[in-house]
């Protein structure tokens, strides 16, 4: 197969599977807004220079070497589209549980992961805007699909802006209903993202699977250099070595989720694009929890020394 069918290569959904995902948009949101807590972000009062390094590294530094790495591999356009939103969208909250399960600092992993999505109705829209504009390969591929800027841009915000600000909303004022509602809503969102993506490989089989090796190759690389980026940013901040776990997870694990819908429902359902998303949401945990492993393995407990006496 001609790996260039992927910039021809539309989703295009139903009114009802457009619905869905702007349900399934709202739903995840609004349950990331449910789970925020004030103490969540105690750590920028505790620890401002470790807070906003981090919080730069995730939505600044990753775009931004996203940026500088599409250039450099030059892949086709709707794959550097996949690689862009992706790298614009906030920390995943597998993060926490990878740096949980890491031994790594929890507290600031959470703190970096409400803090990117608390921005992410502003930042993420902003960003993807700015950078497919900067990379002309990826400013041609929605030109050709008609992307209004404008319209992206205001509808995104809203769609992200509203359902994280009801959340707060609710987490503060009804916190008991917040944490009893927030699980299903995660699991709705979840469900009907995932039909969504089963819709999309079952229907475009044919050109998806003949693909994967690319696919899979730059996800790899991407998400390698994305854990790479978490980890200099530690050790450029000196620190000890439970936040270098943490911050390696945060920026290296993204919202993959939350880029699937964008590219479907607010980008013309570039499907290439969606199929990267799709493919780094898969590899990233695999990543995670190998590196997970490598650190249980460094932790493991060091036999004594036999006397020679």
């Amino acid at each position: 197969m001609n790996i260039d069918e992927l910039d021809k290569l539309q989703i295009a959904l139903e009114p009802v599977g457009q619905l869905g995902l702007a349900v399934a948009l709202i739903l995840m949101m609004f349950s990331i807004a449910l789970g925020l807590k004030t103490r969540d972000f105690k750590l920028l009062r505790e620890k401002p220079s470790f807070f906003l390094t981090g919080v730069a590294a995730q939505v600044i530094g990753l775009p931004f070497v996203t940026f500088l790495l599409v250039h450099a591999i030059q892949p086709p356009a709707s794959i550097a589209l996949g690689m862009i939103v992706v790298a614009c969208c906030p920390g995943g909250a597998s993060s926490n549980l990878l740096t949980y399960l890491g031994r790594g600092n929890v507290a600031f992993s959470v703190s970096l992961t409400a803090t990117s999505s608390l921005l992410a109705a502003v930042i993420t829209p902003a960003s993807i805007l700015f950078w497919t504009g900067a990379y002309e390969p990826t400013a041609s591929l929605l030109r050709a699909v008609h992307v209004s800027p404008a319209l992206f841009l205001t509808q995104t915000m809203l769609l992200l802006a509203l359902p994280l600000a009801l959340g707060m909303v609710v987490a503060v004022k009804a916190p008991a209903l917040a944490a009893a509602i927030r699980r299903k809503t995660s699991i709705a969102g979840a469900a009907v993202l995932g039909s969504v993506i089963v819709y999309g490989i079952v229907y475009f089989y044919d050109v998806l699977v003949p693909a994967l090796p690319i696919l899979g190759g730059v996800a790899v690389l991407h998400n390698a250099v994305a854990l790479l980026l978490g980890l200099s940013t530690a050790f450029v901040l000196r620190a000890d070595q439970a936040v270098r776990r943490s911050l390696t997870f945060e920026v290296g694990v993204q919202n993959s989720g939350l880029a699937i819908v964008i590219l479907l429902a607010q980008l013309k359902g570039q499907g290439g694009a969606a199929a990267l998303a799709v493919v780094w949401g898969v590899w990233h945990l695999i990543a995670g929890l190998l590196i997970v492993s490598l650190y249980r393995y460094l932790d493991r407990p060091q036999p004594a020394l036999a006397s020679s006496g």
